[in-house]
């Protein structure tokens, strides 16, 4: 009895302290197997990775079957005799990798024996042949070739490797692998499994996990349990691992692995673990191991028991193969995605894959990847660094993606009650990650929101844009559009055209019936505040009427400092020159770790507030914007709309919120490898239906960038929670310049066919919402109006005057 209560007090320690020390493992292996310790292991589980699961989506490279050890349960390792090849071809490589690519694997994991040159003169003669000296560097060889001729992200599983091996590995791969399997030097003694495998010794195989993590390389190790080990060293093995990844913070993913005995091997005679042992060793391992570490099962070796498994603690079912077998375990065939996804389903979990590094890894791509690496990882993942749910592309797709019907089984009718009565950044994340099967569900809900307050009106604005200049002062690492160091090679020339040519475009924008012009550009070096209002004093000298919607608050900053003023000051002169509003760009992502990342001499986050307020402060309303798809997650997403949130609640002068999705394809930061290729459509549609939902009586016009989702996707959003169609823009560049390419002006009567078609009414309204009666088709045959062909010139900037 006291040996049982002294196990019970060092199980709840290790519960609520998520840490015991080596002592303290010989009292937890008398743990005996409960609904309890099961129940504790799955709550740890969801502390950390909430409700999800996932899998690898890999193809399976078998490199060599030759191996110096001689396990005694292994059918993989073979003899130079019963193999064509002592290793496969570089263009056998290839030829599995591109297959793999063709049926949607993100991961090529090469499996391999341990060293077989040091045992095989067969192995050697090969590798002399073909110019290599080691398995290892022949594996190097191969990586490179996965890398550069497919998509695939190569793992490595090449057993103990020296310094210089990992050194030289890691720029090839996103991750690598070694199974401790067991840490107990008792089972490499003879007449047990490991005796005569040298590579097996206990010793060896932390030394490479001790130096993966020296060199930061995201790790993948194992136990493999019911090979003659006692349960103490089974969690001894677990204690070594965690005290590893404490002090480098390297080990990504730990597989417990129940043993299966096979035929012609040394231990086909063995007894199998029970699956009660496996769900022991499971809890014990979710419990020992830090929390932020993934645990895997292997679904194949258990497919009689995924149900329990879910419940069990894991969070990860490893890689799943959809063109090759299981080749350690050839007898167990993969599981079915689709059976899984359902069976995760029943225990309100979500089933997502994943790619080879896992998503803690993201924020630190500097420390545990590499430039080559971490480009393709970005371009696979989303923003919660998963597999993308889609192929869609801002700017550029017009199909868009098919998403399952809504599952009534989540919490997400609390959830949506939850943001709506009590708004954090918690719950709107949550509600902005919601699964698939959630989505449409929300969408529907937001649509139903806006019906509620513009019935089935959606409006519009006609107006141009007008984009002074190209020249920027700012390095933002999104911006296509901008002209200076480092962007001469993006489109265009630079250019500053003239005020006579912002008149021009001005009258021509009234005569084919707009209603406000836009005007935005780069901050010009040589521009100071007095040009900022020489603009709106040009345009009030031919026009008392349009709607001057102008500046952003990047140049509201500038043009105030060259003069010397307060912002308040400064907005208050552009006011009584004649400007009406203020577009609420330059916002970005609110959040100042995201902003160093993408524009990090810009505005950080206050100022681009107080600015905004101080706007509202004069009686000048704004817009609002934010800018997603790139280096973002859906946290900061939240922490930007939950912002906006509290501006409108302080100040009501916010008109309306356009989300803009990242149209990525000429953008520095994704040229370089540095950004994700734009939000996917699912993310895209939440973004703005969230928003519907989040700013319900408060902002409640959403908008919806036709440049940014074109029709397909405009018509999609119409249903979506969006009011707004935005402007007709006529002569749109920006998002043009970032690779887009739906065109530099809205037709309305395609706008007003897809109206039709959804049974919306189309009205036409000015900048500030305030509907206007004027007839469509009148407005449709102003459009046919051909515009003159504008001419981008550069014109000197008038000389800085340093007063008002």
């Amino acid at each position: 009895m006291k040996i049982q209560e002294q196990s019970n007090q060092s199980l709840e320690q290790l519960i609520a302290t998520e840490s015991i020390d080596y002592k303290g493992l010989s009292s937890l292996a008398n743990i005996c197997l409960s609904e309890a310790l099961i129940h504790s292991s799955h709550g740890k589980k969801k502390a950390y990775f909430k409700d999800l699961l996932t899998y690898s989506p890999k193809v399976f490279i078998p490199l060599t079957f030759l191996c110096r050890d001689v396990c005694h349960y292994c059918t993989f390792a073979q003899t130079p005799k019963k193999v064509k090849s002592p290793y496969l071809t570089i263009e056998q490589v290839i030829s599995i990798a591109k297959e793999g690519e063709a049926n949607g694997c993100f991961e090529a994991l090469f499996t391999l024996g341990d060293k077989p040159e040091l045992r095989y003169k067969a192995a050697r003669d090969w590798l002399a042949i073909n110019g290599f000296k080691t398995t290892n560097e022949y594996l190097g060889a191969c990586a490179e070739a996965v890398l550069s001729e497919t998509s695939l992200i190569p793992h490595l599983n090449p057993g103990c490797l020296t310094s210089n091996e990992i050194e030289k590995l890691k720029p090839l791969s996103g991750s690598m692998g070694l199974m401790v399997e067991s840490l107990s030097s008792r089972l490499t003694e003879k007449g047990q499994p490991h005796y005569g495998s040298p590579d097996k010794d206990p010793l060896f195989r932390m030394q490479t996990l001790e130096e993966a993590g020296k060199q930061n390389v995201p790790f993948t190790t194992g136990i493999l349990i019911g090979i003659g080990e006692s349960r103490l060293e089974r969690l001894e093995s677990l204690y070594e691992i965690a005290e590893l990844h404490k002090k480098y913070n390297h080990i990504q993913e730990v597989i417990v692995q129940n043993f299966k005995a096979k035929p012609n091997t040394l231990m086909v005679n063995a007894a199998e673990p029970s699956f009660d042992e496996l769900m022991w060793t499971i809890a014990m391992a979710r419990l020992i191991l830090p929390g932020d570490i993934s645990l895997q099962v292997p679904p194949n070796l258990n497919s009689e028991h995924i149900n329990q498994l879910t419940l069990s603690g894991i969070n990860d079912f490893g890689g799943i193969s959809p063109v090759t077998k299981d080749y350690v375990n050839p007898e167990a065939p993969w599981p079915e995605i689709e059976k899984l996804t359902k069976i995760a389903l029943k225990t309100n979990q979500i089933l997502k894959p994943r790619a080879t590094l896992y998503p803690k890894y993201f924020s630190d791509f500097e420390t545990f990847s590499t430039p080559k690496i971490s480009a393709k990882l970005l371009q696979i993942t989303d923003s919660q660094s998963l597999i993308r749910s889609d192929l869609w592309k801002s700017g550029v797709s017009k199909n868009i993606p098919a998403y399952p019907e809504a599952i009534f089984n989540s919490n997400i009718r609390s959830l949506i009650k939850d943001v709506e009565k009590n708004p954090s950044i918690k719950n709107v994340q949550s509600l902005l990650e919601v699964s698939d099967n959630d989505f449409k569900y929300i969408v529907e809900y937001a649509d139903d929101v806006k019906s509620k307050i513009h019935g089935s009106d959606i409006s519009f604005v006609v107006n141009r844009n007008i984009n002074y200049t190209n020249i920027c002062s700012f390095k933002c690492n999104f911006c296509a559009f901008s002209k200076g160091r480092g962007h001469d090679d993006l489109r265009g020339e630079p250019y500053n055209i003239s005020e006579e040519e912002i008149i021009r475009r001005t009258n021509e924008a009234i005569d084919r019936g707009a209603t406000e012009v836009c005007l935005q550009g780069g901050i010009h070096p040589k521009y100071s505040g007095e040009t900022y209002l020489d603009i709106v004093r040009a345009i009030r000298s031919v026009s008392n009427t349009i709607h001057i919607h102008a500046f952003s608050p990047l140049e509201i900053d500038h043009g105030r400092k060259t003069l010397n003023v307060s912002v308040k000051e400064f907005l208050t002169e552009l006011k009584k020159a004649g400007l009406n509003s203020l577009p609420g760009t330059a916002a970005e992502i609110l959040h100042d770790d995201i902003r160093s990342k993408i524009c990090p001499d810009k505005l950080n986050s206050n100022e681009w507030v107080e600015i905004i307020k101080s706007a509202h402060s004069i009686g000048l309303p704004t817009t609002s914007t934010m800018m997603f798809g790139h280096v973002e997650n859906m946290f900061h997403v939240a922490h930007h709309l939950i912002k906006l949130l509290d501006i409108q609640n302080s100040t009501n002068g916010i008109t309306e919120f356009v989300p803009l999705p990242f149209v990525a394809d000429e953008a520095p930061i994704f040229r370089r490898g540095k950004s994700r290729p734009g939000p996917t459509f699912k993310e895209t549609i939440l973004v703005h239906s969230v928003a519907r939902i989040l700013f319900n009586g408060t902002i409640n016009n959403i908008q919806g960038s036709w440049v940014k989702m074109g029709l397909p996707g405009l018509k999609y959003l119409l249903s979506s929670g969006i009011n707004d169609i935005g402007g007709v823009l006529m002569n749109e560049s920006i998002t043009r310049s970032a690779g887009a390419s739906f065109g530099q002006e809205l037709n309305l009567d395609d706008v007003l066919c897809i109206a039709d078609e959804l049974g919306l009414n189309l009205k036409q309204r000015n900048t500030l919402y305030e509907p206007l009666n004027n007839n469509l088709q009148d407005l449709i045959n102003l459009q046919s109006i051909p515009l003159i062909p504008i001419i981008n010139d550069y014109h000197q900037p008038k000389k800085i005057n340093n007063t008002l």
